[in-house]
């Protein structure tokens, strides 16, 4: 897509995923009616299911029956409701503070996590890349290596880090959620140490240095998701009650969309503090641009994010 977006233009580069997209729907309609419907397969647990519901009716029924000749009754149900309504914003607001600094620890991440579709393809613009005489690679072809290094690289941590990992710390699933959330950020940190040393490169060598120096930051990334975005997911929903869990899942997803805010506001700051030449760390030519700057800086605020995320894990396994 991303070639064809490049060499033909974006009017077919929408059209092509906008026809793929009706042809599946138009798929899944004319399959409708060779799907089938069965009932539940455990008729026991339904059984006990529908047990536990009359069981419920029941008392409630036998609860109103109590204060139906009681003008109070009224009323107290009323209290109740309210009591619970209380009972649940504070139990939200709860969990909600218990996981905010997670969350706010995540932020970094989620900033370095945006750099692969805008600065590391602006990157990619300026470098040689020529295959033969007649093809380029587009410089967003290579956010595909996370994908690719994600589809190759989770079955080695399933296989091999896993079982490894179990013989040292015991665990079943070879390292805690927290801890994999950990070794995903310090991969990231990594990952832009390595694109802070690119970026040196390219600017001494201009659009000599070919675009392949760049796949090492987006595997390491592809690596990074493997840890901290799964281990992320499986967080923010096994720390909420099960009645929460789509609370959850928007914690999870907020953390993205809002580093995207952070990002932008980083930016912004950083561009008032390093114009004071005429030019920042953001100029449009790559020979005056400093980007191996920002990625230091990310590099450093990623490694402070981790230094604080462990000492509040520690703090918070001692405080449960």
């Amino acid at each position: 897509m991303s070639y064809i977006q490049d060499t033909f233009g974006w009017g077919l580069g929408f059209s092509i995923p906008t026809l793929s997209m009706l042809a599946s729907v138009l798929i899944l309609l004319s399959a409708n009616r060779f799907y089938l419907y069965t009932a539940d397969s455990k008729p026991i647990a339904a059984l006990q299911c529908h047990k536990s519901a009359i069981v419920q009716l029941h008392e409630l029924e036998e609860e109103k029956l109590v204060f139906q000749n009681h003008e109070e009754g009224e009323e107290v149900e009323k209290n109740r409701s309210k009591k619970q309504r209380i009972n649940v914003v504070y139990q939200t607001g709860r969990l909600v503070i218990r996981l905010f600094p997670v969350w706010t620890l995540l932020l970094t991440f989620a900033v370095i996590f945006q750099q692969p579709a805008t600065f590391f393809t602006k990157q990619g613009m300026t470098t040689a890349r020529n295959i033969g005489p007649n093809f380029k690679i587009p410089p967003a072809a290579l956010q595909s290596a996370i994908t690719v290094s994600i589809i190759l690289l989770t079955p080695i941590y399933d296989r091999c880090f896993v079982p490894l990992a179990r013989a040292f710390t015991g665990n079943d699933k070879g390292v805690t959620v927290r801890q994999r959330m950990g070794i995903g950020m310090l991969v990231s940190v990594v990952a832009m140490a390595v694109a802070a040393v690119t970026a040196c490169k390219q600017r001494a060598e201009a659009a000599e240095m070919s675009i392949i120096w760049l796949l090492p930051q987006y595997i390491l990334l592809g690596v990074s998701d493997i840890f901290t975005v799964v281990g992320m997911q499986e967080f923010f929903y096994s720390e909420v009650p099960a009645t929460m869990r789509t609370l959850g899942i928007a914690l999870n997803t907020s953390v993205f969309g809002c580093g995207s805010f952070f990002g932008s506001f980083l930016i912004s700051l950083l561009e008032h503090f390093t114009g004071g030449d005429g030019h920042g760390w953001f100029s449009d030519d790559m020979r005056e641009a400093r980007l191996d700057k920002y990625y230091w800086f990310l590099a450093g605020l990623s490694s402070l994010s981790l230094v604080v995320f462990v000492i509040f894990c520690k703090f918070d396994r001692v405080c449960n």
